[in-house]
């Protein structure tokens, strides 16, 4: 699995990873290649889509899929594996009952066709996207409804979490929080689209209070899924998608799937302030962003990395995305966009032709400028695919460091963590440098359905992994994760 290689996958291959893993585990790795770092002490919480069927019935979209939550305990040179699903209340509804009850938000239905789905706007929150540990709370994020607490130990389900009050039944609570090493705050964002969309920006420091909650208003509906953060700013980009809810009401769509891309309207770029006050906006090409890498402030220009696509990457109804065509599919490519507020003028580059996703920074460096990009990527250059690699970009120098796990490996979003770490500091405290850490990889390995946990040294991708654990069994293609000192 290392090394570059000239057949980059195989569909069967790569739809191993789109399997339910229906057991929950709890077990200390012994299958251990190399040497794990006996000063990586904590543990890297990761969240995605478990669940891909019910009742025999398969998802219509990984999406749409209940949340599990991987937890792997790094402890005097060993590392302990446990796994469980967040038993939401919908999951223990549909595991009773052994159906599915609930319309998925990316394209799943109900069976019995659309008379079935008709007017039925109820939304199950499936926990799937992202798990934080914050203040003494473990933490399941998805971004359309209140976060669920999970026992940071045991994994099992405490129940939705309001944040002491602060969030209201129907609030959402994004699913893409940043961590501001300057102020050691936790910053993250609700959204209440319509025809007018809410923005609510919240900040907690560490002790999980409160401390901010601006809200602001742009018009028109959008959908935002991350932000970027700078000492000054929350940004957010309005893509410029509108929503017919018509076919979703009448039961024959998804709501995703009721979004439009119009190539004819630019991409809003919003400035929130952080202190509160009127947002500002700049716009830029039309396209369509889910993920940001990180943002800064330098004189009076904003600098922003972003994944962006040309349009939205939508399954039609009745496709199976286990037969996707990832050639038919917008890439995603890595840009770098340069705003100025007093201007008003956006500039914006194409990095390279390589597909990628899942940016990731050292956390020292979040909302500052940094150096080093590290990202999930194709191993073709400029062919759409599966993720396959880790891509480490060099903002200085434009030097490249890449490592591939084709053809028959599948990577996930790559996790950075410092060096130096002591028991109950912040992320970015202790670290001596930017390229002074270990990043941390879950990888799909197919050649024999089961999935590994890679440690590379950050500084030196190309040079592989010093560390490979194997686990029992496989992983289903995970989302988001993070990494916290607590053992």
């Amino acid at each position: 699995m290392t090394g570059v290689l000239d057949r980059p996958y195989t569909m069967a291959d790569w739809r191993g990873g789109t399997e339910s893993l229906t057991q929950e585990y709890d077990y200390w790795i012994e299958e251990v290649e190399g040497t794990v770092p006996t000063d990586l002490v904590g543990t890297l919480y990761r969240n995605g889509p478990g669940l891909l069927e019910r009742g025999g019935v398969p998802l219509a979209h990984p999406f749409d899929g209940d949340g599990m939550i991987c937890a792997f305990r790094f402890e005097k040179g060993r590392v302990h594996f446990r796994n469980r699903y967040v038993r939401t209340a919908g999951f223990l509804e549909e595991e009773k009952a052994n159906r599915l009850l609930y319309r998925g938000v990316f394209g799943t239905q109900k069976p019995g066709g659309w008379f079935a789905n008709f007017l039925d706007t109820r939304v199950k929150n499936i926990a799937n996207t992202h798990v934080i540990y914050w203040a003494g709370k473990l933490l399941a994020l998805w971004e359309a409804s209140l976060p669920h607490r999970l026992d940071p130990v045991t994994l099992e389900t405490i129940g939705l979490d309001n944040l002491g009050g602060l969030l209201r039944e129907r609030d959402a609570f994004a699913a893409h929080p940043r961590f501001d090493p300057q102020t050691q705050r936790l910053v993250n964002f609700g959204v209440q689209p319509g025809l007018n969309t809410r923005i609510r920006l919240y900040e907690f420091d560490a002790n999980g209070q409160c401390v901010s909650q601006p809200t602001f208003q742009i018009p028109g509906f959008a959908f935002i899924h991350d932000f970027a953060l700078t000492p000054n700013y929350a940004i957010v980009f309005q893509n410029p998608v509108q929503f017919n809810p018509l076919p979703y009401l009448l039961g024959l769509r998804g709501a995703a799937q009721c979004l439009q891309f119009n190539a004819q309207e630019p991409t809003r770029v919003w400035l929130l302030p952080r202190r509160g006050g009127p947002p500002q906006m700049l716009t830029m090409p039309p396209c369509f962003v889910f993920h940001h890498a990180n943002a800064y402030e330098v004189g009076d220009e904003i600098h922003v990395e972003s994944i962006a696509y040309s349009h939205f990457p939508n399954l039609e109804p009745g496709m199976d995305f286990r037969e996707v065509n990832f050639a038919a599919l917008p890439a995603s490519l890595l840009w770098r966009i340069q705003l100025n507020p007093k201007t008003k003028a956006v500039d914006w580059q194409v990095v390279s032709d390589r597909p990628c996703e899942f940016p990731v920074v050292h956390p020292a460096k979040v909302g500052q400028p940094y150096r080093y990009t590290y990202l999930a990527a194709g191993h073709d250059p400029k062919t759409n695919a599966p993720l396959q690699a880790l891509w480490r970009c060099d903002r200085q120098t434009g030097e490249e460091q890449f490592w591939s796990a084709a053809p028959r490996g599948f990577v996930s979003e790559p996790i950075v963590v410092p060096r130096g770490l002591q028991k109950g500091d912040f992320l970015w405290q202790g670290a001596q440098g930017e390229e002074d850490g270990w990043l941390l990889q879950v990888v799909y390995d197919a050649s024999c359905h089961k999935s590994q946990l890679l440690i590379f040294d950050a500084a030196a991708i190309s040079a592989g992994p010093v560390a490979r654990l194997h686990l029992k069994h496989h992983i289903p293609y995970g989302l988001h994760g993070s990494f916290t000192t607590a053992v």
